[in-house]
C-alpha cells in the first residue's frame, strides 16, 4: 500500500489535531453513536493513545469501543478527483463512518487501512467523520488475549505480552485525492554485483484499472536531481553504473519517478515519487551480508512508548531517540513487537539505520504466561487456544507488514513472531505455512523469529524453517538470578549448542538484559542495581566475542516502558539502558564504549 503524498497531481490533507472523544459502554450496533454529533465534553489529540491522557480511570481501563469524531472540509479543487480516507493505525480494530454511513472495517492495530469515499462526500463541503476503535483481544487476534467479566460486571482485558495494551488512534489520519486513474502500488527490489560496479532496480507498478502499453514512464533521479536512467512499462529492470549504495551508517537514496501518461495526448495523469536505496541482502555461511560485506547488528529491541502519549507517534521524540542511538554507537534495532510508524522507517532509510521489522505476533506461548503466574500449563496450539483462525489473522498481519514496508531499504529482515511456544506440539504445523507465505510475498529478504530461552536447540521444532537464528536470552536474570558466573557458563553452553546444530545460520541475540532502577547502586552483584546491569551486559559480550556465529546483539531494551500491573513490575519494565524519559543509566555509557570501539 502506497503512502499518500502531495505532489503536482495529488493532494494531501492531515486530519491530525483535536477530535471529540467518547466511550461506548454498550453495544456499538444498538447505540449507533456515529449517526449524530458526539457530546463536546471530551476532546483528544490525534495521534495519541487515549489511556493515560484523561484522569478518569474508566477511560484508562476501558475495554471495548471508543469514538473519535470531527468535521472534515473537502477542498473545492478536488471535484474531479477520487477522494480517500486513510488511517495509519487503529489499535486493534477500526471502523470508518462518513456521516451516518458505515464505510469499512479493519482488524490489526499497527498497519494502515483506507477507503474510497468519493461517493459519500462532495468537494467544497464538510462531512462528519467518525472512527470507532476497539481494543479487545482474544485467542484469535494478533496479539492474543482474553476478556474476563468481574463479579461487578466490569470487563477486564488480559493479554500475554509484556507491554501495556495502549489503544486508540496512535498514528495520523489523512484525507487525500488522486486522479480517477491512478498509480495504486509499486514494488521495488534492488541488487548489487560483487564489485559494486553496477546496481539493478527491479520494479513493478500497478494501477487501479488496466492501462494501455506505454502508459507507465519510469525514471531514476539521484540526490543531485539528475535523471540517471529511464524506461517504460509497468514492469522492468533498470541498471545503474557505479551506483551510490545504501549502506549502514551512510545512506544514499535515489528517487523512482513513476508517471502515468495519457498515451494519446502525452500528458501526465498521475505521478508518484518513491525513495529507493540500492543494496543487496544475503545470508551465507553463517554470515549476514549487506552489499557483500559482513554486517554486525549493534542496537536494541525498541518499543513505541512515551509518558502520557502512550504509543502516539511524536516526531520530536523519534528524532531524539535516533540521536541517542547514534551517540551510543547503535546501527540497528528491532521493531518490538509490532510494526512501528512509517515515519520511523523513513528516518531509518534516510540515515542508514538497519531495521528488523516485526509483526504483532507476540504472546503465542501460554506456558510462559502460566509459569509467571503459577497456573497449570495449557497447550498453546489447540482449537481452544492458538488455532487456525489465529493463524489466518497472523497471515493477515504478515501480508499487511510486507505490503506496507517492502520498499524500505532499511528493512533487512522480517521477524514473524516473538517468543512463540516453538517446542510444543503443533508449532511446526502452525508456522510452516506462515514462513512459506512470507517467502512468497518477499523472496528478497531473509526471515527470522525470536526464540524463547526455554525452547532449546534440542526441543525447538521450527528453527530450521528460518534463515537467521534470533535468540532471546536472560541467564542472570530470570534464570541464575544474581549469579553471573553460573549465568555465563549456561549462556555459552546454550549458544554453542545452537551454533553446532545450525552451523549454516547466523545468530543474533535479539534480547538480553536486566531490570535496573536508575540510581540504585551496589558493590556486589545485586539485581536491579545499575552496576549489575553493566556487569550483566559485559558478561554477555564476552560470550558473544568467543562465538563465530554471533552476528549481532540487541539489548532489551532501548528505554524503560509501561506494562500491565504486575507484582514484578514497578511502573513498567525497567530493562532499558535509558529511562522512560530518556536519561542514560550507567549501562548506556558501557555500551557506548563497546559499540563505538567496534570495527564492524
Amino acid at each position: 500500500m502506497l503512502r499518500p503524498q502531495a505532489n503536482t497531481h495529488r493532494d494531501l490533507l492531515s486530519l491530525d489535531g483535536m477530535w471529540s472523544f467518547a466511550l461506548e459502554p454498550g453495544d456499538i450496533e444498538e447505540q449507533r453513536a456515529w449517526t449524530k454529533p458526539l457530546p463536546p465534553q471530551l476532546q483528544i489529540p490525534v495521534p495519541s493513545s487515549y489511556n493515560d491522557i484523561f484522569i478518569d480511570s474508566h477511560v484508562h481501563n476501558h475495554v471495548g469501543w471508543v469514538y473519535y469524531q470531527r468535521q472534515v472540509p473537502v477542498p473545492r479543487g478536488w471535484s474531479r478527483n477520487r477522494i480517500y480516507l486513510r488511517v495509519d493505525a487503529a489499535t486493534h480494530r477500526g471502523r470508518i463512518y462518513v456521516d451516518e454511513h458505515f464505510v469499512t472495517e479493519h482488524i490489526g492495530g499497527y498497519t494502515p487501512f483506507q477507503a474510497d469515499i468519493t461517493h459519500l462526500v462532495e468537494a467544497g463541503k464538510e462531512f462528519r467523520l467518525t472512527i470507532a476503535v476497539n481494543n479487545e483481544l482474544s485467542n484469535e487476534t494478533i496479539p492474543p488475549g482474553r476478556i474476563e467479566t468481574l463479579p461487578n460486571g466490569t470487563r477486564k482485558q488480559h493479554y500475554q505480552h509484556d507491554f501495556y495494551n495502549y489503544a486508540g488512534l496512535a498514528r495520523s489520519v489523512w484525507l487525500y485525492s488522486v486522479p480517477d486513474t491512478f498509480i495504486q502500488d509499486i514494488t521495488v527490489n534492488t541488487d548489487v554485483n560483487e564489485d559494486a560496479s553496477s546496481g539493478l532496480v527491479k520494479y513493478s507498478v500497478a494501477a487501479n484499472r488496466p492501462l494501455p502499453p506505454g502508459a507507465i514512464h519510469i525514471s531514476i533521479i539521484d540526490e543531485e536531481n539528475n535523471t540517471v536512467v529511464g524506461g517504460q512499462g509497468a514492469q522492468g529492470t533498470l541498471s545503474i553504473s557505479s551506483p551510490r549504495l545504501w549502506q549502514p551508517g551512510s545512506a544514499y537514496l535515489y528517487r523512482l519517478r513513476v508517471a502515468l501518461v495519457d498515451v494519446g495526448k502525452g500528458q501526465t495523469r498521475d505521478l508518484y515519487m518513491l525513495p529507493v536505496g540500492i543494496r543487496k541482502i544475503e545470508v551465507r555461511e553463517a554470515e549476514f551480508l549487506i552489499n557483500h560485506k559482513p554486517f554486525y547488528f549493534k542496537g536494541f529491541g525498541k518499543h513505541e512508548d512515551l509518558a502520557i502519549r502512550g504509543k502516539g507517534f511524536d516526531p520530536v521524540s523519534m528524532v531524539h531517540d535516533f540521536q541517542l542511538m547514534h551517540w551510543i554507537g547503535a546501527n540497528s534495532f528491532r521493531t518490538a513487537h509490532y510494526p512501528h510508524a512509517e515515519e520511523v522507517l523513513d528516518y531509518a532509510d534516510r540515515h542508514g539505520i538497519v531495521v528488523i521489522d516485526e509483526t504483532p505476533a507476540v504472546g503465542l506461548n501460554l506456558a510462559m504466561v502460566a509459569g509467571l503466574h503459577g497456573t497449570n500449563v495449557p497447550s498453546t496450539f489447540s482449537p481452544d487456544s492458538i488455532n487456525e483462525s489465529t493463524r489466518e489473522m497472523h497471515a493477515h498481519a504478515i501480508r499487511e507488514l510486507v505490503a506496507r514496508d517492502k520498499n524500505h531499504p532499511c528493512v533487512v529482515l522480517w521477524a514473524i513472531a516473538n517468543e512463540p511456544a516453538s517446542s510444543e506440539p503443533g508449532a511446526r504445523e502452525y508456522f510452516d505455512p506462515l514462513v512459506t507465505l512470507t517467502r512468497q510475498l518477499d523472496p528478497s529478504r531473509p526471515i527470522c523469529y525470536a526464540n524463547f530461552m526455554f525452547c532449546t536447540n534440542a526441543t525447538d521444532k521450527i528453527a530450521d524453517l528460518f534463515d537467521v537464528l534470533c535468540l532471546n536470552r536472560y541467564y542472570g536474570w530470570y534464570k541464575n538470578t544474581g549469579d553471573l558466573q553460573g549465568a555465563e557458563a549456561a549462556l555459552e553452553k546454550d549458544l554453542r549448542a545452537w551454533q553446532t546444530a545450525y552451523s549454516d545460520k547466523p545468530i543474533i541475540i535479539s534480547e538480553y538484559g536486566a531490570d535496573t532502577q536508575a540510581g540504585l547502586h551496589a558493590i556486589q552483584d545485586v539485581p536491579w542495581s545499575e552496576e549489575y546491569q553493566v556487569r550483566f551486559l559485559e558478561m554477555y559480550h564476552g560470550v558473544f566475542d568467543r562465538l563465530d556465529a554471533v552476528v549481532g546483539e540487541h539489548v532489551w531494551s532501548f528505554a524503560d516502558f509501561q506494562t500491565s500491573l504486575q507484582v514484578f513490575r514497578v511502573d513498567g519494565n525497567k530493562k532499558g539502558v535509558f529511562t522512560r524519559d530518556r536519561r542514560p543509566k550507567a549501562a548506556a555509557f558501557a555500551l557506548r564504549r563497546r559499540w563505538t570501539g567496534m570495527d564492524m
